[in-house]
């Protein structure tokens, strides 16, 4: 308990530092967001100009499209804000030697590097998932309950886990190779198929994002039972189950790798 308390009080030194350096340059906070809004309106741009022409698209409405692609903006979002800096691991930060400073302070390494920065652009992503949840919600006739809140709201912090898991997995292998960016990116452009219904897809593609790199669990099958009640056991259940399986794969990765890392030589 006391490792926890410790643990929280120094993510909430991080993250009050963190603030305090971004505020410093607002513009670039702006900038970002309204960068990210753009490219996520020109996405749904695309959706309205294709379901002008058709009524559903495999069964599923414009609104349910919406809701889906919405939910999917929200585990990415606390992904990218809280944990973005996973990233540098694989582009420069082991690259460079600049890892070694996190060895030299009484903190847990892949806890460092996670709180160590915030992204706050990220919040354009949280905006705009909220903004077509609650646009989508009341045209796509959802019955709520207790549990359905309860499981919706619980099932987030699971579907964005799965995000973290791979990035600190696909980060670390940089400790080995110095450079595992692209690894990383290659992995996360699986991360756009998630926005849409999965069922839209070939078997190929629909069992690569559901069972080797699943991103369907970060956003469909989650957004899936919130829409219908069907099945919680896998679309909810399964979502808990394999973001606990990732991040525990993700940490053994990142131990053996730190335990591998060498800095760079003069």
């Amino acid at each position: 308990m006391k490792q926890v308390k410790r643990m929280l009080r120094m993510h909430r030194i991080f993250v009050t530092q963190e603030l305090k350096r971004m505020m410093e340059y607002k513009g670039d906070f702006i900038v970002g967001i309204i960068g990210f809004l753009l490219g996520q309106f020109f996405n749904l741009l695309f959706l309205w100009i294709i379901f002008s022409q058709i009524p559903n698209l495999m069964g599923w409405t414009l609104e349910q499209i919406l809701f889906i692609y919405g939910f999917s903006l929200i585990p990415k979002g606390l992904d990218h804000l809280l944990f973005d800096n996973l990233w540098s691991i694989g582009h420069f930060t082991v690259r460079k030697g600049d890892f070694d400073k996190y060895l030299t302070r009484p903190i847990n390494t892949l806890f460092h590097v996670m709180v160590e920065k915030l992204q706050i652009d990220a919040f354009g992503e949280l905006i705009m998932g909220i903004a077509l949840i609650c646009i989508s919600v009341p045209s796509v006739s959802i019955e709520w309950s207790v549990s359905k809140v309860l499981l919706t709201i619980a099932v987030i912090p699971f579907a964005t886990m799965i995000y973290v898991g791979i990035k600190t997995a696909t980060a670390a292998i940089a400790f080995w190779t110095k450079r595992s960016g692209n690894i990383t990116y290659m992995f996360y452009m699986f991360n756009d198929f998630a926005k849409y219904p999965v069922t839209i897809y070939n078997n190929v593609v629909r069992n690569i994002i559901t069972y080797i790199i699943p991103f369907a669990f970060t956003a469909f099958y989650p957004a899936k039972y919130i829409l219908t009640g069907d099945n919680p056991l896998f679309n909810i259940g399964m979502t808990v189950l394999l973001s606990i399986i990732i991040m525990f794969i993700g940490v053994i990765v990142w131990n053996k790798g730190v335990k591998a890392y060498e800095s760079v030589g003069s």
